[in-house]
């Protein structure tokens, strides 16, 4: 039996710049299921990423869908991409199964904790305040430079990546310091500036954008001082929850946060196309 995909519907020009197409997953021309391939919101056409993939119930575990995710690596180089991306609930044990056996590897999770709504004290000589507007200038232009270099190091193109750099700032701060939402702080012990975070206030819960130990400063404990300010933070602003992102290969972060209890909620991973 042969696995094939065929073309749903036209190949769309979406409102964001984006690229996609739904395909139909064949087998001898009978359809079993779906795939939706698009190119990156953040990341441009060089990037494509699979929306979803789904194999009706009674051709599960024959191989329709480890086919119909190969023949999208086609599609995408196709469309001249350099890498493919996907993601995956952490509930979704067979799916990660699937990419991972595929050659994708573990780019960055997404962890969440949930909060029991009362505000953790800081450490003794630890305070935090407000960033101030030259503070958050110099560290604007920094945070941008090393965003664009983190995706370059992901095999993302350098100016795909300086672009997304700029578009993510430019979308999540539009008013600079102002935006409404987000809190910037800086975290002083001693008297000294020792760290800083940004937080996110979101619909229903807070995100941490942000969150960064001067390199003087490292090793002494700051980074966990600054994970339990954006719980207060959070905390105060009503939200149970808050999440933040990690990159695979920070074994420092990922350790830090799996100790304060945050839990893996969704896995994005990737693959070059060669």
């Amino acid at each position: 039996m042969t696995t094939t995909l065929r073309p749903a519907e036209p190949l769309r020009q979406n409102p964001d710049g984006t690229r996609s197409r739904r395909y139909a997953v064949c087998v001898n021309s009978r359809p079993v299921g779906e795939i939706h391939l698009g190119t990156s919101p953040s990341l441009g056409d060089s990037v494509a990423r699979i929306i979803d993939l789904r194999i009706d119930e009674p051709d599960r575990r024959r191989g329709r869908g480890t086919v119909a995710a190969l023949a999208a690596e086609e599609v995408a180089r196709g469309w001249g991409c350099v890498q493919l991306e996907a993601m995956v609930p952490v509930a979704a044990d067979t799916a990660l199964s699937l990419f991972r056996t595929l050659g994708y590897t573990v780019r960055n999770r997404g962890m969440e904790k949930r909060l029991d709504g009362t505000p953790p004290a800081l450490p003794a000589g630890s305070r935090a305040r407000p960033m101030t507007g030259e503070e958050f200038d110099a560290w604007l232009e920094a945070e941008r430079e090393q965003f664009a270099r983190m995706w370059v190091e992901r095999g993302i193109p350098e100016a795909a990546a300086r672009a997304k750099s700029r578009d993510d700032h430019a979308r999540l701060l539009p008013h600079g310091l102002a935006t409404d939402g987000v809190l910037f702080s800086v975290l002083e012990h001693e008297g000294s500036p020792v760290g800083t975070l940004w937080v996110a206030l979101q619909e229903g819960k807070a995100f941490v954008f942000d969150v960064r130990t001067y390199p003087a400063h490292r090793g002494r404990g700051h980074g966990r001082t600054l994970m339990l300010l954006a719980e207060q933070q959070a905390t105060g602003a009503g939200r149970p929850v808050l999440g933040l992102n990690v990159f695979a290969g920070n074994t420092p972060a990922e350790a830090l946060y799996t100790s304060l209890g945050y839990e893996t909620v969704r896995y994005f991973l990737s693959k070059p196309l060669l």
